[in-house]
Protein backbone atom coordinates (compact mmCIF):
# COMPACT_ATOMS: atom_id res chain seq x y z
CA UNK A 1 0.00 0.00 0.00
CA UNK A 2 2.87 2.25 0.78
CA UNK A 3 4.03 2.12 -3.39
CA UNK A 4 0.33 2.59 -4.43
CA UNK A 5 0.05 5.70 -2.16
CA UNK A 6 3.84 7.17 -3.31
CA UNK A 7 2.64 6.75 -6.87
CA UNK A 8 -0.48 8.85 -6.43
CA UNK A 9 1.20 11.34 -4.03
CA UNK A 10 3.94 11.75 -6.95
CA UNK A 11 1.40 12.22 -9.77
CA UNK A 12 0.06 14.62 -7.88
CA UNK A 13 2.85 16.65 -7.13
CA UNK A 14 4.10 16.67 -10.89
CA UNK A 15 0.80 17.73 -11.91
CA UNK A 16 0.86 20.62 -9.62
CA UNK A 17 3.94 21.68 -10.90
CA UNK A 18 2.95 21.51 -14.70
CA UNK A 19 0.15 24.06 -13.35
CA UNK A 20 2.11 26.42 -12.14
CA UNK A 21 4.65 25.94 -15.08
CA UNK A 22 1.90 27.16 -17.62
CA UNK A 23 2.01 31.05 -15.50
CA UNK A 24 2.63 33.90 -17.55
CA UNK A 25 5.73 36.05 -16.44
CA UNK A 26 4.29 39.20 -15.08
CA UNK A 27 3.82 42.04 -18.03
CA UNK A 28 6.49 43.89 -15.89
CA UNK A 29 8.93 41.74 -17.26
CA UNK A 30 10.34 42.49 -20.43
CA UNK A 31 11.75 38.94 -22.68
CA UNK A 32 13.38 40.55 -25.13
CA UNK A 33 15.94 43.03 -23.64
CA UNK A 34 18.72 41.86 -24.92
CA UNK A 35 17.70 40.92 -28.54
CA UNK A 36 17.65 43.02 -31.82
CA UNK A 37 13.96 44.69 -32.15
CA UNK A 38 12.36 43.24 -35.36
CA UNK A 39 10.90 46.15 -37.44
CA UNK A 40 8.01 45.26 -39.87
CA UNK A 41 8.15 46.36 -43.47
CA UNK A 42 5.83 48.21 -44.85
CA UNK A 43 3.09 46.01 -46.58
CA UNK A 44 2.00 47.11 -50.45
CA UNK A 45 -1.52 47.10 -49.47
CA UNK A 46 -3.29 49.93 -48.18
CA UNK A 47 -4.19 50.24 -44.31
CA UNK A 48 -7.28 49.47 -44.59
CA UNK A 49 -7.50 46.36 -46.49
CA UNK A 50 -7.44 45.37 -50.36
CA UNK A 51 -9.43 47.97 -52.66
CA UNK A 52 -13.31 46.66 -52.47
CA UNK A 53 -15.75 47.83 -55.12
CA UNK A 54 -18.57 50.33 -54.81
CA UNK A 55 -21.82 49.92 -52.95
CA UNK A 56 -23.30 50.81 -56.06
CA UNK A 57 -20.77 48.22 -58.18
CA UNK A 58 -21.92 45.42 -56.00
CA UNK A 59 -25.49 46.41 -56.03
CA UNK A 60 -25.48 45.91 -60.15
CA UNK A 61 -23.51 42.62 -59.53
CA UNK A 62 -25.86 40.67 -56.95
CA UNK A 63 -29.41 42.52 -58.07
CA UNK A 64 -29.05 41.12 -61.81
CA UNK A 65 -31.01 37.77 -62.04
CA UNK A 66 -28.20 34.63 -62.95
CA UNK A 67 -28.90 33.28 -66.09
CA UNK A 68 -30.45 29.11 -65.86
CA UNK A 69 -29.87 28.57 -69.28
CA UNK A 70 -31.86 29.43 -72.72
CA UNK A 71 -34.97 27.99 -71.90
CA UNK A 72 -35.23 29.30 -68.66
CA UNK A 73 -34.46 32.98 -70.12
CA UNK A 74 -37.35 32.26 -72.61
CA UNK A 75 -39.97 30.95 -69.91
CA UNK A 76 -38.88 33.82 -67.57
CA UNK A 77 -39.16 36.61 -70.59
CA UNK A 78 -42.53 34.66 -70.88
CA UNK A 79 -43.83 34.38 -67.72
CA UNK A 80 -43.09 38.41 -67.86
CA UNK A 81 -44.92 39.23 -71.20
CA UNK A 82 -47.97 37.16 -70.08
CA UNK A 83 -48.28 39.65 -66.81
CA UNK A 84 -47.78 42.37 -68.59
CA UNK A 85 -50.47 41.05 -71.31
CA UNK A 86 -53.00 40.64 -68.78
CA UNK A 87 -52.47 44.02 -66.69
CA UNK A 88 -52.77 45.91 -70.19
CA UNK A 89 -55.60 43.93 -71.81
CA UNK A 90 -58.16 45.88 -69.81
CA UNK A 91 -57.01 49.49 -70.35
CA UNK A 92 -59.62 51.00 -71.36
CA UNK A 93 -57.66 52.80 -74.57
CA UNK A 94 -56.22 49.42 -75.71
CA UNK A 95 -59.67 48.18 -75.67
CA UNK A 96 -61.29 50.86 -77.37
CA UNK A 97 -58.33 50.82 -80.41
CA UNK A 98 -59.05 46.88 -80.84
CA UNK A 99 -62.85 47.77 -80.97
CA UNK A 100 -62.03 50.60 -83.58
CA UNK A 101 -60.19 48.13 -85.30
CA UNK A 102 -62.69 45.39 -85.75
CA UNK A 103 -65.22 47.09 -86.85
CA UNK A 104 -63.49 48.53 -90.15
CA UNK A 105 -65.17 47.87 -92.33
CA UNK A 106 -62.54 46.69 -95.54
CA UNK A 107 -59.52 44.94 -94.91
CA UNK A 108 -57.51 47.47 -95.46
CA UNK A 109 -58.79 50.19 -93.05
CA UNK A 110 -58.83 46.79 -90.73
CA UNK A 111 -55.15 46.59 -91.41
CA UNK A 112 -54.26 50.42 -90.61
CA UNK A 113 -56.31 50.24 -87.62
CA UNK A 114 -54.42 47.07 -86.16
CA UNK A 115 -51.71 48.81 -86.97
CA UNK A 116 -52.70 51.84 -84.56
CA UNK A 117 -53.62 49.23 -81.86
CA UNK A 118 -50.97 47.27 -81.88
CA UNK A 119 -48.74 50.53 -81.46
CA UNK A 120 -51.07 51.89 -78.50
CA UNK A 121 -51.22 48.26 -76.63
CA UNK A 122 -47.36 47.81 -76.89
CA UNK A 123 -46.54 51.36 -75.60
CA UNK A 124 -48.46 50.26 -72.37
CA UNK A 125 -47.33 47.09 -72.22
CA UNK A 126 -43.56 48.70 -72.55
CA UNK A 127 -44.52 51.56 -69.96
CA UNK A 128 -44.90 49.02 -67.45
CA UNK A 129 -41.96 46.41 -68.14
CA UNK A 130 -39.10 47.02 -65.85
CA UNK A 131 -36.20 44.86 -67.21
CA UNK A 132 -34.66 45.67 -70.38
CA UNK A 133 -34.91 41.99 -71.86
CA UNK A 134 -38.76 42.33 -71.76
CA UNK A 135 -38.86 45.86 -73.48
CA UNK A 136 -36.53 43.69 -76.43
CA UNK A 137 -39.43 41.33 -76.49
CA UNK A 138 -42.19 43.56 -76.56
CA UNK A 139 -40.35 45.18 -79.57
CA UNK A 140 -39.79 41.83 -81.67
CA UNK A 141 -43.38 41.03 -81.21
CA UNK A 142 -44.83 44.11 -81.87
CA UNK A 143 -43.09 43.96 -85.40
CA UNK A 144 -43.96 40.47 -85.74
CA UNK A 145 -47.69 41.21 -85.37
CA UNK A 146 -47.14 44.51 -87.84
CA UNK A 147 -45.41 42.52 -90.09
CA UNK A 148 -48.56 39.93 -90.24
CA UNK A 149 -50.19 42.92 -91.54
CA UNK A 150 -48.46 43.77 -94.63
CA UNK A 151 -49.40 41.83 -97.87
CA UNK A 152 -46.89 42.03 -99.69
CA UNK A 153 -48.55 39.86 -102.49
CA UNK A 154 -51.50 41.93 -103.01
CA UNK A 155 -51.30 44.48 -106.26
CA UNK A 156 -51.61 47.75 -105.57
CA UNK A 157 -54.89 49.22 -106.43
CA UNK A 158 -55.34 50.35 -110.41
CA UNK A 159 -54.54 53.77 -111.24
CA UNK A 160 -58.37 55.37 -111.82
CA UNK A 161 -57.14 58.58 -112.89
CA UNK A 162 -57.24 59.12 -117.08
CA UNK A 163 -53.90 57.61 -118.68
CA UNK A 164 -51.98 60.61 -119.94
CA UNK A 165 -51.39 60.24 -123.56
CA UNK A 166 -48.32 59.50 -125.87
CA UNK A 167 -46.46 61.43 -127.92
CA UNK A 168 -46.92 60.87 -131.54
CA UNK A 169 -43.68 60.74 -132.37
CA UNK A 170 -43.09 57.24 -130.14
CA UNK A 171 -44.37 53.96 -131.55
CA UNK A 172 -47.34 52.43 -129.77
CA UNK A 173 -45.94 49.15 -127.69
CA UNK A 174 -46.49 45.66 -129.42
CA UNK A 175 -49.65 43.97 -128.74
CA UNK A 176 -49.51 40.44 -126.82
CA UNK A 177 -51.01 38.82 -129.90
CA UNK A 178 -47.38 39.71 -131.63
CA UNK A 179 -45.14 38.01 -129.04
CA UNK A 180 -47.55 34.76 -128.74
CA UNK A 181 -47.08 34.31 -132.83
CA UNK A 182 -43.09 34.53 -132.70
CA UNK A 183 -43.14 31.75 -129.85
CA UNK A 184 -45.49 29.62 -132.02
CA UNK A 185 -43.19 29.80 -134.99
CA UNK A 186 -40.10 28.97 -133.22
CA UNK A 187 -41.65 26.17 -131.31
CA UNK A 188 -42.32 25.03 -135.14
CA UNK A 189 -38.71 25.80 -136.64
CA UNK A 190 -37.45 23.44 -133.36
CA UNK A 191 -39.42 19.93 -134.58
Amino acid sequence: MRIYGLIVSTALIGMALMLHGQDAAPPSVDLYEGQEQFEPTPSPLPPNGPELPEISQLDQTFSKPRSLGKEADAARVHIEWRQLKNRTVNDPQVQAAKAYAQAARTDLEKRNRLRNYYNIYYERMSALATTPEIKLALQGLKSSHQGMLAQPRVRPTPDTSTPTPTPSGTPAPKKPADKHKKKKEKRRKRF
